[in-house]
């Protein structure tokens, strides 16, 4: 598989990555069984086989059991650790922690975060992580605190490098503005079907206009690696009901899968491939036949034409 460069860094990673979060899908406090260990070994295995090099967590995931299940893969995969680009998002908080009235929240706090990678390493089972993503905005982030977490952990070699997850531009270049560290990597939403911040940036000075374009334009500018989180979009254009307003964008997936003899997902990530941000589509899926059928975007290139009519059937109206 084709690789990037990490911006700001030497880091050769995958075009598409792995995507860990359904390692385990009970989000609960039971154990990992030895199912869900068979599965990932078999998930890891295939992403490996398939070239992909990046595997992407975060602290909540399965209430860090999926980070717990590739950490047991790792043990039994002696230097594999050195071979792979590993990162995790911390920063989301439960109804319920650390007390029974806390809510639901976002904690960009230096003690959350820092306590957040302590037990994101222990997880996983290694000394440092790559790549830390900060998962969503927290409103009540202080820049200077979170530069001060982040020196903190570059400093101790827990953290190699930083990004943002589900940032907009103007909130990446505030917390820019108050760190060392350059933030390499922003994972936002970003499908054929979740399409605004491509498609936004074609109605500048129009009604429906909101400005979302703008973040991968920032991206482009100051060497941001664009992750794209549900590249598939949840498997709506597959579906067995699939709703009307989706079938002029499922049937010419499905037209252009037929006359290139790849996968319909091959297709959906190759329109993210073919963006000159260099979009990279983390797949998170739980079937290796789909991660394998994923990959196949890997080999082929959209033109321009197909990438705009694709757009098009999924927009429901042609470019204005």
């Amino acid at each position: 598989m084709k690789r990037y460069l990490l911006p700001h860094s030497e880091l050769p990673v995958s075009r598409i990555g792995y995507g860990c979060m359904q390692l385990s899908r009970a989000w609960d406090a039971t154990e990992i069984t030895a199912a869900e260990i068979s599965s990932t070994h078999r998930l890891v295995d295939t992403a490996l086989e398939q070239g992909i090099n990046l595997f992407d967590h975060a602290d909540i995931y399965a209430c860090g059991k999926s980070e717990l299940l590739f950490g047991e893969a790792l043990r039994q995969r002696p230097g594999l650790r050195t071979s792979i680009v590993l990162q995790s998002k911390c920063g989301i908080r439960f109804a319920g922690d650390p007390e029974a009235g806390s809510p639901a929240r976002y904690d960009f706090s230096r003690g959350h975060l820092v306590r957040s990678v302590e037990g994101i390493l222990k997880r996983l089972d290694t000394d440092y992580l790559d790549l830390l993503l900060l998962h969503r905005p927290d409103p009540l982030m202080e820049p200077a605190e979170v530069a001060h977490a982040f020196d903190h952990l570059h400093a101790s070699g827990k953290v190699l490098h930083f990004g943002v997850s589900n940032h907009g531009a103007t909130q990446i270049s505030l917390l820019q503005e108050h760190l060392e560290q350059p933030l390499v990597v922003n994972q936002v939403e970003l499908s054929l079907l979740h399409h605004q911040l491509v498609s936004d940036g074609i109605l500048f000075n129009q009604a429906g206009d909101t400005g979302a374009g703008r973040t991968l334009d920032y991206c482009r500018e100051y060497g941001i690696l664009v992750q794209a989180w549900s590249p598939l979009a949840g498997g709506r254009l597959f579906a067995e009901k699939l709703a009307a307003e989706l079938a002029p964008a499922a049937g010419l997936v499905t037209q252009l899968a037929a006359a290139k003899e790849v996968s319909p997902e091959a297709i959906l990530l190759a329109w993210l491939l073919r963006h000159p941000a260099g979009i990279q589509p983390i797949v998170g899926t739980s079937s290796p036949e789909r991660l394998i059928a994923s990959c196949q975007a890997d080999a082929i290139e959209l033109s321009r034409e197909e990438w705009y009519a694709l757009l098009a059937a999924a927009r429901g109206a042609p470019a204005p």
